[in-house]
This record gives C-alpha cells, structure tokens and sequence, in this order.
C-alpha cells in the first residue's frame, strides 16, 4: 500500500514539472544547461558570455557606488560660513562712592605691663612723646581713673600710623568694659565697648598628702584658687599648723571668661572641708546691701568679727608668751603677741572693722598701727616696712582691708608682724581667745539662704557619696 501511495506521489511531481516547462519553454531553453545536481555524474558549471556579462555589471555598479556617493554627500552639505566675532561695548554700571573701597582691619599692638613699668614708660618705648599720652588722658574722660594705677600684666593696645605717630589707645576701664581713644579723626573720640562676661562653675575634690596647694594642683585648682579656699576657712582653720596629711576638701568654683577666652578665675560657690575629721562647710551667699558672706550649711557666719591670722600664708615665728628671752636685747621679758614670720612686702590685713588709732613709730615695734574695733577689742601691727597709702588715724577700715607691709623696723631680727589683740587695753593671746561672735542671719534671710544652697548642698553630698563608692570599689579591687 505504501509503494503504491509513493509512486502516485511521484507521477504528481512529474506531470506539475511538465506542466511548467511547457508553460516556460522558452526560459528552460536558454538555462538548459544549468544544474543543481550535486551528483558527480552531473558536468560542472559552465561560464558562458551571459555569466561574464552580468558579473561585470555588478563589478561596476559596486566600484561607481563606492565614487559617486562620497562626492554626493560632500556636494549636498551646505557650505561652512565662518563664525564672525565682534567687540560689542557694554555699559558697565557707576561704581558707589560709598562702596568704593574695603575697610581694611586696623593693627592694634598689644603690650603687657612689666614690674615697675608706669604708662609714661610705656609709651616712651613706643617712640611716643609725653604730648601724645597727655591727648589719650584728657580724652579718656570719666575713663581716666583707670589709668592712674596700673599693674602687672595689664594689657594696653596701640594703634600706630606709618609715620609712627599714635593714631589709637585701647584700655580696660573695668573687666567688662574696654574703652578706646582715637586720634586720627578731626576731633579725638572715646568709645565704649562692653564686653561678653560668663561664669563656668566647676567642682574638685582632693586628698592632702603633703601640701594643701599640692593637693589643690591634683584637682586642678591654681594658687590663687587655693588662697581663696584658705581664705574661706581661715576663721575655723590654721592653715599653718592644723593641716594634716589625709584631710580632704571639695570645692564648687567658678571661671570667668570674657570674650570666649579665659580671664581669671572667680569665686568660690560653696566648699566643704574635713579637718582632723572635723566637717566644716562655706556656701556664698549675697546679703540685701549687695554685699557677699560665707555661712555654714546650718546659716551660721564663717567670718567672725576678729581675724586670728592677718598675714596670709606664714610661718608663726614667736608665740605669746609672758616671759620669753628677748632675741635682740638678750634678756627675758614678756612677748605679748604672736611673731608671723613672711617676705617682706607681705599685706598685712586689718583683723577685723574699725578705725585707725594710731599710725606711726613705736620704740621697738618700729612702723605701727592701733586699730580699734569697738569699746572692748583694739589689734596691733608692728616691724611693718611701710604703710599703706592713704590711710591715717581716724580712717575707717574693713576685716581684710590691707593695712601695711610686712617688714623689719625697729627691733627684729627678720622679716616679720608682730600681731597683737587687745581686751579693754590688755594684750590677750590671738590663738586662744574667744573671737567675738557675729550677728547671725535674721530668720527671714535664713529662709532665703537655706532656698538658695539647696542645690550646692545636694551637689557636694552628691559628690562625696560617689567618691566613697569609688574608693570602696578600688579597695575591693584592691583585695581581690
């Protein structure tokens, strides 16, 4: 069945190829010896006039494409035209008179004050004649007065032409005010510049080990903040003979910055101090005349009327004594005060309020003064160097006020201040007595004060809890 469907399918293609040759005779004629037939039987293919005729033909259309089109193209893009630049002028706008040039930033030249200096000297150094330093005082004005008395360290600005002449002068007339003189308009003039003024508060703590002011520079405190801490107990503490090794402080303070920068350091806010494992504690406190006192945590005021200790930071040389042998006249006699050995030119400062009974030389005692702080307590200073200036008998003076210097007139053998305390006339030891007590805070102000150092007193106790929690924790450490 199969071969009979096979032969019926080739006698189909048979007569459709007839068919089509009948139907194009003449094509199959002329292409009647070409062939497709791979078999080797079939001759090869064979090139005739047709064959070379139309194989030229595509030859040449090829290469006349690869000529012709080119230039085509070059002849159909447009022609370049070169670009033309020309110089326009452009209004500029006027330039303003007012703008018309940048202020430059003037050259202030600071200098410092060194021991000794005047301003007069001052200024000579700078080339500058007297006649220049009299036009800055006169235009200083209500200023003036701050440049009567300078000291050390002061900072003064110059500003000075090409010429070398004095074209400005800049000075402090407070700690937060800078007053500035110039001269190099048509009439001098003196501005006032405030200053930004800021207190950073700070607290330390420390241990003594063998020094107070080494101890204050472990906590970061300077000399200066130590003298203040001192200055604070000096009423409850020796601080020449009570200190022992172990005793330990802590310290609310502030800073004061001034213009961003460092200026001096400030106050102290509040303290506590441990004494022979004694607690005495100092909270500043501003009173209604606007004046400030230091008080107990309880309210009760540090400062007593008397001081026991008029020098700051010196060495008891010769204690009271009622027959001691006199170390110049050689016999023995009595020694009615207390010898404070220390540099000479030391402050010595009034013990307490009052006025100035005696200012003068005294047979033995030298430069001396009497001060008599009320019907029933007078103090006395000997051996002093010089007095302070402006004070005489009849000027009242304040506890702390500076009196005089320590020195060693009349008879001493060194440096020193014989200090006295006197009971209705009557030479008392200055390191037994029982000082005068002051007026404590009325009850109306103990309520504001108590309001006030709350937060210093929760602060310091803070504190010290966590510095025995730490040394618990390093001595369990410790004996682990």
């Amino acid at each position: 069945m199969a071969e009979e469907n096979l032969g019926a399918h080739h006698a189909r293609k048979q007569a459709i190829s007839r068919k089509a040759q009948r139907r194009h005779s003449r094509f199959y004629e002329l292409r009647a010896h070409w062939s497709f037939n791979r078999s080797a039987a079939v001759e090869p293919i064979q090139w005739h006039r047709e064959h070379w005729v139309l194989a030229g033909t595509a030859l040449l259309i090829t290469l006349l494409s690869g000529l012709i089109m080119p230039s085509w193209a070059s002849a159909m893009r447009p022609t370049e035209v070169p670009t033309a630049h020309a110089l326009l002028p452009l209004a500029l706008p006027k330039a303003d008179p007012m703008a018309a040039s940048v202020p430059t930033v003037d050259d202030w030249q600071a200098v410092q004050v060194k021991p000794g200096q005047t301003l007069s000297d001052i200024f000579s150094e700078r080339g500058l004649s007297m006649t220049e330093l009299q036009k800055v005082m006169d235009t200083a004005g209500v200023a003036k007065s701050a440049l009567h008395s300078i000291y050390p360290g002061e900072e003064f600005d110059f500003l000075l032409g090409n010429d070398g002449s004095l074209k400005g002068f800049r000075f402090d007339k407070d700690s937060a005010t800078r007053a500035t003189v110039r001269l190099d308009a048509d009439q001098p003039t003196l501005t006032m510049q405030a200053r930004a003024m800021e207190q950073r508060m700070h607290i330390a703590h420390a241990v003594i080990e063998s020094s107070l002011f080494g101890a204050g520079a472990k906590a970061g405190l300077d000399e200066g903040m130590m003298v203040k801490l001192a200055d604070v107990f000096k009423y409850d503490i020796d601080f020449i003979k009570d200190i022992r090794s172990g005793d330990s402080f802590t310290v609310i303070y502030d800073d004061i910055y001034r213009d961003g920068a460092y200026y001096q350091s400030g106050d102290i806010i509040a303290a506590e101090f441990l004494n022979h494992g004694q607690r005495y504690t100092a909270y500043r406190f501003k009173k209604p005349d606007g004046s400030y006192d230091y008080y107990s945590e309880e309210g009760r005021p540090l400062r007593k009327s008397l001081l026991r200790t008029p020098v700051a930071f010196s060495r008891i040389s010769s204690r009271f004594s009622v027959a001691r042998k006199h170390p110049i006249l050689g016999y023995t006699r009595a020694h009615k005060g207390v010898d404070y050995a220390a540099p000479t030119g030391t402050p010595i400062h009034a013990a307490g309020d009052g006025v100035i009974a005696y200012r003068g030389w005294e047979h033995g005692f030298g430069n001396f003064v009497l001060i008599k702080h009320s019907a029933k307590y007078s103090t006395a200073y000997g051996h002093m160097s010089r007095f302070e200036h402006g004070e005489r008998v009849g000027t009242h003076v304040r506890q702390g006020q500076v009196i005089g210097f320590v020195g060693m007139t009349g008879l001493a053998t060194g440096p020193h201040l014989h200090y006295e305390v006197r009971v209705f006339g009557k030479q008392e030891n200055p390191l037994t007595i029982t000082m005068p007590k002051p007026q404590p805070l009325p009850p109306r102000m103990l309520a504001q004060f108590e309001q006030q150092v709350q937060p210093m007193v929760a602060r310091i106790k803070t504190t010290d809890t966590n510095i025995r929690l730490a040394r618990r924790e390093a001595t369990a450490h410790h004996d682990e």
